[in-house]
């Protein structure tokens, strides 16, 4: 086993987290080969190798974020024009909030401070999307070249999608209470190491407090999928043999509430048990970053047209993605 190959495995992957629990399992007289101790196995196992990661992700990414507050993201943006800013803006998507929700308040901010539209809805693409989270919970389960290309690919989505707003001049449709709120400049204070490391420590507790139910849910809903489903009922609907399979996958999704630890346990089940590659994705975007509260909440600062808009660019978007990543899929797992 070389280098990458133990540390995707064994450090992301946490195999011997799975192999220890199988072991007491089955000192407590559980059959991990049979449905209900395979279940237990898989739940036990995914709940506590996502929270690991996950704190471990969020103490680290907010630690970096405290460099980035939403008055220095709006001086680093304005100092960019064109597909430039809108890569910029996709790019700070990475560092920011881990769902749709979170990301809304901070585009609403952005655009009320007079940054170009198609810039902040860059921003609001890539920030549930595509972070620096997704990139290491996809590496752990999907491996290194699937979790790049995702994120590569939805890096394009974010900022083609903001370009293509910006083209079409949609400013009129931003409801009003936005444009003419203003923005406000605020120096943010200089922080000290200790306050950025109390800061990261708050921000792990607030986010696993509130992601920590759809973690449960995500992952019951995976082992049920796991141990249950008959794979010949995965392969027929999310299968190579139904060409609707990425549309069914996205148009599941977009009506769910979750954020990325949450669907990747439901997406490893499906993969495992026979569901095409760029489905599964599709069905992670589609989640991720068309909720439907999130959507209640952005109808509230913008027009329908401009709604409407949001989520054709992005609904095609990740339709596309999934048919790309099943042409290819041989080619990555």
């Amino acid at each position: 086993m070389g280098v990458w190959q133990f540390i995707q495995d064994q450090v992301f992957g946490m195999k011997w987290l799975n192999e220890l629990i199988g072991k007491g399992l089955s000192k407590l007289g559980l059959d991990v080969g049979e449905r209900i101790g395979g279940s237990i196995q898989f739940f036990f196992y995914d709940v506590l190798k996502i929270t690991v990661l996950l704190c471990l992700l969020i103490f680290v990414i907010s630690y970096i974020q405290s460099y980035f507050p939403p008055e220095r993201s709006k001086r680093i943006l304005s100092r960019f024009h064109g597909v430039g800013a809108n890569i910029i803006s996709a790019l700070l998507g990475t560092v920011t909030p881990f769902c749709s929700c979170s990301s809304i308040p901070l585009f609403i901010g952005f655009t009320s401070a007079g940054l170009p539209l198609g810039v902040t809805f860059s921003f609001l693409i890539s920030s549930p999307m595509v972070d620096l989270g997704s990139l290491i919970l996809l590496m752990s389960i999907f491996g290194a070249k699937v979790a790049v290309i995702y994120v590569i690919v939805g890096l394009m989505i974010a900022v083609a999608g903001g370009t293509l707003i910006e083209k079409l001049h949609m400013e009129p449709y931003v409801e009003e209470f936005v444009r003419a709120a203003g923005g406000v400049d605020i120096e943010s204070p200089t922080l000290t190491k200790r306050e950025r490391i109390q800061y990261a420590r708050e921000q792990v507790i607030s986010t696993f407090k509130k992601v920590f139910p759809y973690i449960l849910v995500g992952v019951g809903i995976g082992a049920v999928i796991h141990n249950w489903i008959p794979e010949s009922w995965i392969e027929a609907v999310l299968g190579g043999n139904n060409p609707f399979g990425v549309v069914l996958a996205t148009l599941v999704g977009i009506p769910m509430y979750a954020d990325i630890f949450g669907t990747i346990p439901v997406a490893e089940a499906l993969l495992y048990k026979g569901a095409q590659l760029g489905t599964v994705l599709s069905f992670m975007m589609a989640v991720t970053t068309l909720s439907l509260p999130s959507l209640i909440m952005l109808r509230k600062a913008v027009k329908p047209k401009l709604l409407a808009l949001f989520i054709g660019i992005c609904t095609i978007g990740i339709i596309l993605v999934g048919y790309l990543f099943n042409a290819f899929q041989f080619l990555l797992i």
